[in-house]
This record gives structure tokens, C-alpha cells and sequence, in this order.
């Protein structure tokens, strides 16, 4: 039997077992969105106010995509190269957003981000791409860059300048970009990216600033220790600040050598003096999307690697999937198929995806496959119990009725106090009382209104049951609160068929909230006549004046 039989044999079994196994309520799903050279966006620059208006709209149907896809977690690219997509105190406007360096595109690029991946349920994580500043002429184009107003902090290695993790300044200047972030923004997260010594790090120039601050440390141990002191700086701040906010990184995919299989010379801990794990066993991490860009012995021992070593925190393995794209490595789509499985299959947190033009232009079918099998129901991102473990009170004075085609609920905001805020999550389905641990049942993951209004794109995709939930920021969810429940030992009886009326009795017809729209004795008629598409109750009212739900039926045309 040929390889590519073989290759073909072994997907359709993954797909055939991903249309049956169960799908998790809680995983983060993620995807990096590169704004460095509009790589991801922007690819219009905002010259002119209907430019900006371009740009905006290109982003919300990024962002409608992946909630589409059920994503939930946007890595967003904040800062650069030493420039960033917000109005800031510390360093200049990015390129990308208007073709020229340290133009205001007109509006807050970064604000809008956030309020629309809320909209949307969306968390946004600001992505900080840490140590290096850039090449020659990104630093020569920003008469602002950090090259030029603290030169101290610089070193010029291969081609690039990058900040000097050895010079306390560094951890210094990092942590009040983060804090600026922070303090302006309702972000869900920082992300910090190549946090770590470049590439041929054991000759990185910085000599002088170890025999400065060396203090007698190995050389080694020193470089990872800098690096750890500047994750310690920006966990402790932004907790200060926000202790919701989740503070992750992007580390080298491979930690170090393992028992089971060699990392080949390229790794975190030794060859770019990055010690995440340590930092997950330190508490100065809530979770890692190690880049895991590799593939068979490259990849699944070091899974397990950083399975084994999470001490309680989240590992979001990054999956490479820019290696499908025929101008790279060309993979075949079983390669990210398996490593999902995989990573599923031994209880890691989710999966994040490099990047987001490799998946929303469906590369080798890749967001269909996710979209059908793999991402078939919504999830969300797990409760951050080390944090805060304590859920909110349930909603109260829950309301619902039906208004023309959509279902209108209401209820009173959450009596919980909290710094953070609380938001709410919203469940349906066709019994009762409604499961939302069940993640088919999940109609919308976050609204920050005390009302909702839900309207089916068919008239037969309308719900029966309704119930909400409280949600604070640290992820904890209060027990349901229903806003209709059926009658004790009601019969769930589901159709599309009219019932015959039994002589002497009335059929009594309701909305799908059970307000009562007409009473018949000849539904046969009655019913085409005066229903419109949509879900609605039938009752029997009997001769004796007792009524019995009998079941729901879908009026589809």
C-alpha cells in the first residue's frame, strides 16, 4: 500500500474518531494575529478617514471568522520591533498602521481590538514581542526608538539591535510598557514573545554588562537568570495592577533534552538561556504556548516534556501551521491533525495556531476540518483557579419573551461587588433543565448587558429552554439561573408533524417562552394559516380544564 494511501487512511480514521469524541466545554483555542508589516493586518493603511474605516472593518471580520471557528483567544500583536499599535508615552506608533512611522492612524487600533474581541466573546491577550528593537532602518526611521533615547540599554548584534536583558533597565522598561497596557486597556492578557537571547545567544556582545553585574554567577545561569528577573518584574506589576490578568509567553518549543529524544542543539533552556518551566514552578506564569513548530520525534516527547513539568498552569502547545503552505514545508494537514489529537489526548490545555492569515485562508482545509470536527461546539477558556477559585452568585430576575422571531431575556445585574467586573454566559436547548456543562448548549460566551436577544439564522434552530450564568475575570461561573422550565414529567416529544386534536379537547398554542398565541380545534387549518416559522409549544387542554404539554414543534415554511 502506498505512503500517500496510508497518509490518507490514517486521516480519515482521526476525522472519523474527532466527529465522535465528545468536545470539552473548557479549552483555550488560540491564534497569533501579526500586525509586524500588516502580516496578519492591516493590509489597508489608514491614510484617510474612509482608509481607517477599511482598516476597522478588515478587522472585524477577522475577529467575525475565528468566532465563527468557536476561538476564543486572540494573541494580538501590541508591540513590534520597539514600536507599538497604541498611542503611548514610551514608544512611537508602528509602521504597519499608516505606512509611515510615528503616524497616528486617527484612532486607538489597540482599544478597538479589545472591544471588539468582547464583543464577540473573544478574549485579547497583548502580544509584546520583548528584546529585539529591529534592524538598521526600523531603528533609523523612529527618531523616538528606544536606540536613541536609552542607548545604554542597547546592544548591536547581527544585523539587529536588541535590548540587553543583562541591564537591570531592561526588566525596568519592559514592565512599564506592560503596566501602561494594562492601567489603559481591558486586556485579558499579556503575552510576552521572544523573551530570550537571540539566536547564537552564547555571542550575544554583552561582556561588559556581565562583568558589571555578573557577580561572580556562571555566564549561563546569569543570562537565565536576567531573563527570568524580567518575567518576575512583569508578572508581580501587572497582578498588582489587575490580578486577572493573564500573564503567559511564547518559549522555544523544545525546554531542553529529554530522556525520550535529544532537542538537536535547539532548545529554551540551554541555547537561549530560557527557563519556562521554571518560571511555571515559581508562580510567575499562568500559562505557555511553547512554539512547538516541529513535527514526529520533534514534537510529541516534548509535549509530554511540558506536560509533565506544568506544575498546575495551562500549556497551550503552538502548533506551526504555516509549515502547510507549499512555499514552506508543505505538510500534509494529518500532521496538525494528529498533534491536536494528541495534545487533547494527554490533557493539555489547548491549542494556539502561528498564524492567523495561514488559518483563515483555510490552508490545506485547515479551518474546515476545525470547524467540522475539532471546533464543532463553542468552548471557553478554563476558570484560573490559583488565582481565585471562588464562583459568583447566580443572576436573579430572570425575564424572557418572544419578540417577532427573537427571544428577548433579562435579569438583574450580579450583586457580586467585584474590581473586575463580572460578565455573563448565556445557554439553550431543547430540554430541561438546560446542561451548561454541555458545550452544544453554549449560545453565547460573554455579554456584559443584562439583556440579550437571541434570533435563529433558521426558524428550526430556535431553543426551548434558556438559562445564565454569572462569569467573573478570573473565569469562575455561578450555578444556572433558568429563565423557563417545563412541568414536572412533561413528556419531551419533539416534531415537526400537527397533532390531531382528540374530540372534546383544545390544542393551545405558544411561543417557545410558553406565552400562549391561540387556542384551536382544528390545528390542521389553524396552524399553516396563522404560524410563521419557528418553535413553538403545544398544550392540550382537556375536557375536565387540565393542560398537558405535549411537545414542541418546528414550523420550518
Amino acid at each position: 500500500m502506498g505512503r500517500s494511501l496510508l497518509t490518507l487512511l490514517a486521516a480519515l480514521v482521526c476525522l472519523h474518531a474527532a466527529a465522535f469524541a465528545p468536545q470539552p466545554k473548557h479549552e483555550i483555542r488560540a491564534v497569533w494575529l501579526a500586525t509586524l508589516g500588516g502580516m496578519d493586518w492591516p493590509r489597508q493603511k489608514a491614510v484617510s478617514a474612509s482608509a481607517t474605516a477599511a482598516q476597522k472593518a478588515e478587522l472585524s471580520a477577522r475577529l467575525d471568522a475565528l468566532k465563527e471557528a468557536n476561538f476564543n483567544t486572540v494573541l494580538f500583536q501590541t508591540r513590534l520591533r520597539g514600536d507599538v499599535v497604541y498611542p503611548s508615552q514610551i514608544e512611537p506608533f508602528a509602521e504597519c498602521l499608516t505606512g509611515h512611522t510615528e503616524q497616528n492612524p486617527g484612532y486607538d487600533p489597540l482599544r478597538f481590538a479589545v472591544e471588539e474581541c468582547h464583543k464577540r466573546g473573544l478574549e485579547l491577550h497583548a502580544w509584546i514581542v520583548c528584546i529585539p528593537i529591529g534592524n538598521k532602518r526600523q531603528v533609523s526611521l523612529h527618531k523616538n526608538s528606544v536606540v536613541k533615547k536609552q542607548p545604554g540599554l542597547c546592544k548591536f548584534f547581527n544585523g539587529s539591535w536588541y535590548l540587553d536583558p543583562g541591564n537591570p533597565g531592561t526588566a525596568d522598561y519592559l514592565t512599564r510598557i506592560a503596566k501602561e497596557i494594562v492601567t489603559r486597556y481591558d486586556v485579558d492578557g499579556i503575552h510576552l514573545d521572544y523573551i530570550r537571547y537571540p539566536e547564537q545567544g552564547e555571542k550575544f556582545p554583552d561582556k561588559d554588562t556581565y562583568r558589571k553585574y555578573g557577580r561572580g554567577k556562571e555566564l549561563r545561569q546569569w543570562r537565565r537568570d536576567n531573563i527570568t528577573r524580567i518575567v518576575r518584574s512583569i508578572y508581580t506589576e501587572v497582578k498588582k495592577l489587575k490580578p486577572w490578568v493573564k500573564v503567559s509567553s511564547s518559549p522555544i518549543g523544545k525546554y531542553d533534552d529529554t530522556s525520550r529524544y535529544s532537542s538537536h542543539g535547539w532548545n529554551a533552556y540551554s541555547t537561549v538561556y530560557q527557563d519556562a518551566q521554571g518560571w511555571l514552578e515559581e508562580g510567575i506564569h499562568d500559562a505557555l504556548f511553547p512554539m512547538m513548530y516541529f513535527r514526529k520525534n520533534q514534537f510529541y516527547p516534548f509535549a509530554l516534556d511540558w506536560k509533565e513539568n506544568r506544575h498546575g498552569r495551562w500549556i497551550v502547545p503552538g502548533l506551526g501551521i504555516y509549515f502547510l503552505h507549499p512555499g514552506e514545508q508543505d505538510w500534509s494537514i494529518g500532521e496538525i491533525t494528529r498533534q491536536i489529537f494528541f495534545t487533547r489526548g494527554i490533557g493539555l490545555d489547548g491549542q494556539a495556531y502561528f498564524r492567523n492569515k495561514y488559518l483563515l485562508d483555510n490552508t490545506k482545509g485547515l479551518l474546515d476540518l476545525l470547524k467540522q470536527h475539532f471546533y464543532a461546539c463553542p468552548a471557553v477558556v478554563p476558570p484560573m483557579t490559583w488565582a481565585d477559585s471562588v464562583a459568583p452568585s447566580s443572576p436573579a430576575g430572570t425575564q424572557i419573551a418572544l419578540s417577532g422571531k427573537s427571544i428577548r431575556m433579562q435579569w438583574n445585574p450580579s450583586s457580586d461587588n467585584t474590581q473586575a467586573g463580572i460578565y455573563y454566559r448565556i445557554y439553550a436547548s431543547n430540554s430541561c433543565p438546560v446542561d451548561t456543562d454541555n458545550p452544544e448548549n453554549l449560545i453565547s460566551a460573554r455579554t456584559d448587558s443584562c439583556r440579550f436577544a437571541y434570533t435563529p439564522s433558521l426558524p428550526w434552530q430556535q431553543k426551548v429552554y434558556w438559562a445564565v450564568t454569572a462569569v467573573d475575570r478570573f473565569g469562575n461561573e455561578s450555578a444556572p439561573s433558568a429563565f423557563n422550565r417545563k412541568d414536572e414529567n412533561t413528556p419531551e416529544i419533539f416534531g415537526e408533524n400537527i397533532p390531531d386534536v382528540p374530540e372534546g379537547y383544545t390544542l393551545i398554542v405558544s411561543d417557545a417562552t410558553g406565552i400562549e398565541l391561540f387556542r384551536t380545534t382544528d390545528p390542521a387549518k389553524d396552524i399553516p394559516a396563522r404560524l410563521k416559522p419557528g418553535l413553538f409549544r403545544f398544550s392540550l387542554l382537556a375536557p375536565d380544564g387540565t393542560v398537558t404539554l405535549v411537545g414542541v414543534y418546528a414550523r420550518q415554511q
